[in-house]
């Protein structure tokens, strides 16, 4: 469905860090990463797209986090999201939702919500009753 997704940042290697420490967890791999534009791109092992990216504003302007945007991640089961959930906290990310059933999704909608370091808001979702 998707292309890829971008997330801009003003702080390109702590962001690089961040993420680089989180989307193993889920399965994704660093598919490229160019310091001197700077930004990066992760993705599922040997499948080409969708991309996950990460970098400066391509207008030079100062990266922000919009209002209502989110990117959400799949996890494979809630343990994953717990896990993925804690390791944020841990590198600066703030709360947004902690881990827990969201039935008013659906009866198996697990998830947490964050804040990257620009704020950007993240989920991790898991979808069945693992």
């Amino acid at each position: 469905m998707f292309s890829h997704i971008n997330i801009g940042t003003n702080r390109f290697k702590e962001a690089f860090d961040f993420y680089s420490a989180l989307l193993p967890e889920l399965g994704l791999e660093l598919k490229f990463r160019e310091d001197d534009v700077p930004w990066a791109g992760w993705m599922v092992p040997g499948v080409p797209r969708p991309l996950f990216l990460l970098g400066a504003p391509f207008n030079g302007e100062p990266a922000s986090a919009g209002n209502g945007q989110m990117t959400a991640f799949q996890a494979g089961s809630r343990k994953s999201v717990d896990r993925c959930y804690a390791l944020a906290l841990e590198l600066g990310g703030t709360c947004e939702g902690p881990p827990g059933l969201r039935p008013h999704y659906h009866a198996h909608y697990y998830g947490a919500y964050f804040r990257d370091l620009d704020g950007n808001k993240l989920c991790i979702a898991c979808h069945n009753n693992e």
